[in-house]
């Protein structure tokens, strides 16, 4: 018989502290944020690590990755305080350039170390055929931090003590086994997406658009005891 769930919900006690590795700005208030906020607001710390500063995330040609860059941590700052974070961290790798390394999966076993959670929010490395390439290897990396490299105490020994995070719940995948109501913090969840106004062509477009479709957040769930 298969284990049981760790997290029955965002509201179960036993969840005290949760971290999100994902890769570019705005990815955790397009997948993610109505979880975010059901947490931050029973006070539970959330902390964010990403992967990159989204240099690429224009196409405008005129314009230098580097102002990109400082646009879109600025945005993450300011959506990152609406959901009630305050712990956010850049890697600023370049965008639409992750791979697959040792190096990166450090980065995230120190992520994992340094934040302490119970709960992994990242992306569902199993998707489809048209996915983003960073999004895929850092649903990858940061499984494979988490579990095992984080909790091995011979493993990455230099980068902080080891942690055993509980569960992961990955988004973006094609097989959901938990869908999340986040309509009570709906309107909350839009405006730390509205941060992002670098990447937002009409905002009364995407109110109507997100009011219809981002009520219901799904995840995978991945048992990583």
């Amino acid at each position: 018989m298969a284990r049981p769930k760790v997290f029955s919900g965002p509201d179960d006690p036993r969840l005290k502290r949760a971290l999100c590795i994902v890769a570019h700005p705005d990815d955790i208030e397009f997948y993610c944020a109505g979880a975010v906020l059901r947490l931050t607001d029973r006070g539970v710390p959330v902390a964010f690590h990403v992967a990159t500063s989204g240099d690429k995330g224009t196409r405008d040609a005129s314009q230098a990755p580097e102002a990109v860059a400082r646009t879109r941590e600025a945005e993450q700052l300011a959506a990152a305080r609406l959901l009630g974070v305050t712990a956010v961290e850049f890697g600023r790798h370049p965008d639409a350039e992750l791979v697959e390394t040792l190096a990166l999966r450090g980065e995230f076993v120190a992520a994992i170390r340094r934040a302490r959670p119970d709960l992994l929010l990242t992306f569902d490395p199993t998707p489809g055929y048209r996915y983003h390439p960073d999004h895929r290897v850092v649903g990858r990396v940061a499984l494979d931090a988490a579990w095992p490299a984080a909790r091995d105490p011979l493993t990455f020994p230099g980068l902080g003590s080891p942690h055993e995070t509980a569960e992961a719940w990955c988004f973006g995948g094609p097989a959901p086994d938990l869908e999340l109501d986040v309509s009570e913090v709906l309107e909350r969840k839009i405006a730390a997406r509205l941060e992002h106004r670098s990447q937002t062509g009409s905002a009364g477009q995407l109110r109507h658009r997100w009011r219809a479709i981002a009520a219901i957040e799904r995840f995978h769930r991945v048992d990583l005891r």
